[in-house]
């Protein structure tokens, strides 16, 4: 039955996760800050090593198969933050064992033989060839090892693990590929094209993956990893379908830009659009960070039913992602012009498409988590039926003004398209969980009440 209570309360839960929320986003924030300055160090060294070209075929064929990845996770990147956080407060440790063992087992299945069918498609039947096939080869071989990254990063930050769930995929990965490329390229003299790039890509990414298996099995705790393992295999696959479709769609969605580009043949552009793209991602650094621990919490509040806590987490965390990404995108704004130079005369033209996906993270940051507050909450189905319509409408917008405008029309279409799914998520969010998200509880006058189911 609703009950009445006032948006931002004192409750004895508050406190206590507003500042461990506090603390481990503080971590967190060095963690991600820390690997977008490898991350960016690292693509410009391929940039630079490999050309404009090649760098275009790397980022089309990593497009690719970052999508296909998130397919091969099965939403367990999410659903493991959610069921294992609530086993936790439920201290269900056979379960907790179980949902980890059944992810393993699934995800490994679909990532090896998405692999397969893709090597099968491009030596048989000749899909692509050239530097694109190479690449593709090697590029197949990242899907699985990839989506067990990701899955067992998400077990370890489920387990309370901040660093050490982070770094695996977040350091490591993009350290090693600079240390590789770098070595190989310019080290021994070595000819870097995009294949031996994604080569490199591929090994850094399987040592991320067993630093993250020994993260998550060192922060399991005593109880789990005691606890013969329980199955309830029908309530975890009922989330496979939309998770899936929430992590593919997103990862295809921040990538249509690069996708439209490389299909219409532009592949230079296609380059730049990825390089543009990624330093215009800097602005959600604070909302990743913040979303470390914000995910776990918002599954355990809703589970203990204490929605005056969680209205305050969502209202503060609202606030830090929306003051951070300004604080990232306003000297962005003013030195994009030396920053992409950096990568090479020809990335220069991504100033005005840069400019262009900057403005757009700032406006989305001041709604928040929405998609956490969704998935941590069971909506699931909805969040997947409001993205894959907002990705469709990014697609037919992109196919429009791609032709068009180039770099500045896929721009255009992702930051448009950006802004329009977080509107549709509020919405959904105000209606049906009855909790105000993003900026607006913080703007809502102290008195004001939120019924809550």
């Amino acid at each position: 039955m609703p009950i009445a209570a006032r948006a931002l309360p004192a409750s004895p839960a508050r406190g206590p996760f507003a500042g461990q929320l506090a603390r481990g986003a503080a971590a967190a924030f060095l963690v991600y800050g820390g690997s977008a300055g490898v991350s960016y160090f690292a693509q410009l060294a391929v940039a630079r090593i490999v050309g404009p070209a090649s760098y275009g075929v790397y980022a089309y064929v990593l497009a690719w198969v970052t999508v296909l990845a998130y397919f091969c996770a099965l939403g367990f990147d999410v659903s493991l933050l959610r069921f294992v956080s609530a086993y936790r407060a439920q201290q269900e440790w056979g379960l907790v064992r179980g949902v980890t063992r059944y992810a393993d087992r699934v995800v490994a299945a679909a990532g090896i033989g998405v692999a397969l069918a893709g090597v099968v498609v491009v030596l048989a039947l000749g899909a692509v060839r050239g530097e694109f096939a190479r690449t593709f080869l090697s590029g197949f071989a990242l899907v699985p090892v990839l989506a067990l990254l990701w899955i067992r990063c998400s077990a370890a930050r489920a387990f309370g693990g901040v660093v050490t769930a982070l770094a695996p995929d977040r350091l490591v990965r993009d350290g090693l590929l600079l240390v590789f490329v770098v070595a190989l390229g310019p080290g021994l003299g070595w000819h870097i094209d995009a294949a031996r790039a994604m080569d490199a890509t591929v090994i850094a990414g399987a040592v991320g993956l067993a630093l993250a298996s020994v993260a998550r099995r060192r922060l399991a705790p005593r109880h789990c990893v005691e606890a013969a393992p329980r199955g309830d295999s029908r309530t975890w696959i009922r989330t496979v379908a939309p998770l899936v479709v929430l992590g593919a769609v997103e990862a295809l969605m921040n990538r249509t830009g690069v996708v439209l580009l490389g299909w219409i043949g532009a592949v230079t552009e296609a380059g730049i659009y990825a390089v543009a793209f990624n330093v215009a991602f800097l602005a959600t650094l604070p909302r990743v960070a913040v979303n470390a621990l914000f995910a776990p919490a918002i599954s355990e509040l809703f589970v203990s039913n204490d929605r005056v806590a969680l209205q305050a987490l969502m209202t503060r965390t609202a606030v830090w992602t929306f003051l951070g990404a300004v604080a990232i995108a306003l000297p962005l704004l003013v030195l994009i012009g030396p920053v992409l130079s950096w990568f090479g005369h020809d990335f220069s033209a991504g100033v005005t498409a840069a400019r262009i996906l900057l403005v757009g993270q700032v406006v989305a940051s001041a709604a928040g988590s929405q998609l956490h507050i969704m998935t941590m909450t069971g909506r699931e189905r909805a969040a997947a039926a409001i993205l894959t319509a907002t990705a469709a409408g990014n697609a037919l917008l992109g196919v429009v003004l791609v032709p068009l405008l180039g770099l500045e029309g896929a721009a255009v279409a992702a930051s448009v398209s950006l802004v329009a799914w977080n509107v549709a998520m509020a919405m959904f969010i105000r209606r049906t969980i009855a909790l105000r998200p993003g900026l607006l509880a913080a703007l809502a006058p102290t008195g004001a009440e939120v019924r809550v189911p």
